[in-house]
């Protein structure tokens, strides 16, 4: 059994990774008292005494937390739900269905980075997309997504679930239009992506999941590349993966009555991808739960690896 504490159990995050933690008897919680979860001495007395923690902090907390740990202290090991250590390289950044070397770091680490719910839809389409010389790391990439207001923070939520909220919330809200989003450092570094994308979020009146879009006009590619091609190349890139699945690719006729919704994964750990559209002008997207895989299914996933055991444990 290893010993785990939340560092900001009290959070969103924080909460949905107890949540997952129900049934099992290989984990023993470790718990703060209520009056001293701000305490610092007693937040590094229980970081030390645990086998991994979880950071679920705001970036200077989770910076702060981390030099908590005692120097001579190596069995430590942390998971950051933070956006603190995303493009830090000594980091293991928490997405193993990336790629094979991904998924070794995380299981070898004492430091691992749970990726942001909007970097996660991006990279599992665009990371595979460069990997397999599809675009080029300098492709001008635009992504748009639509998210529930549960990723927005207490207060936003709390307006949301108001019965006096501002008529404006029922209605998708674009945001983060100065083009300075803070996940973009995250979606460019992950992706091998020499220039900035350009990302448009969008929170919406409903509680969590997320779809993130990437449209792709093959005119604009210096190789031609088939929709058929694509969702093939997406196949094999995450073939036997657990928590990624590539959605069937549909006919013109069956895309013309579809709908995409963005909550059907709301509660799951999963991520699907999507090929739609044509050979001339495609729309890839990732569907997932901003709370699931987009944070604390994420980082119960990476937990499991560091421990060697299922990585579907606890999730599925």
């Amino acid at each position: 059994m290893v010993k785990v504490y939340i560092d900001g159990q009290e959070g969103t995050t924080g909460l949905k990774i107890m949540k997952r933690f129900q049934g099992r008897d290989d984990i023993e919680i470790v718990r703060i008292a209520e009056d001293k979860r701000k305490d610092p001495a007693e937040r590094a007395r229980l970081i030390n005494s645990a086998d991994y923690v979880f950071l679920c902090l705001p970036d200077d907390a989770s910076r702060e937390a981390v030099s908590f740990i005692d120097k001579d202290n190596d069995h430590v090991r942390i998971i950051d739900a933070s956006t603190a250590h995303r493009t830090d390289p000594a980091w293991a950044y928490g997405f193993p269905e990336l790629s094979a070397a991904h998924r070794e770091k995380i299981r070898t680490s004492n430091r691992v980075a749970v990726p942001g719910c909007y970097a996660s839809g991006f990279a599992a389409i665009v990371y595979p997309l460069v990997q397999n010389g599809i675009i080029p790391a300098d492709y001008p990439v635009f992504a748009y997504a639509t998210s529930g207001y549960s990723g927005a923070g207490k207060k936003s939520i709390a307006v949301y679930e108001s019965d006096e909220r501002p008529s404006e919330f029922g209605s998708p809200r674009q945001y983060a239009l100065s083009q300075q989003h803070k996940h973009l450092p995250e979606m460019q570094a992950v992706s091998g992506l020499s220039c900035k994308p350009m990302f448009n979020p969008m929170i919406c009146d409903y509680f969590s999941g997320m779809v993130v879009s990437v449209p792709l006009q093959t005119r604009t590619l210096a190789n031609a590349v088939t929709a058929e091609q694509v969702h093939e190349m997406y196949r094999r890139h995450y073939e036997g993966a657990n928590m990624v699945e590539v959605m069937p690719l549909m006919s013109l006729d069956e895309q013309k009555s579809f709908f995409l919704a963005s909550n059907t994964l709301s509660g799951q750990n999963g991520l699907q991808v999507f090929v739609f559209g044509n050979d001339e002008q495609m729309l890839l997207c990732a569907r997932l739960d901003n709370l699931g895989k987009g944070a604390s299914g994420a980082a119960v996933q990476c937990l499991n690896i560091m421990m060697g055991i299922d990585e579907t444990t606890g999730l599925i």
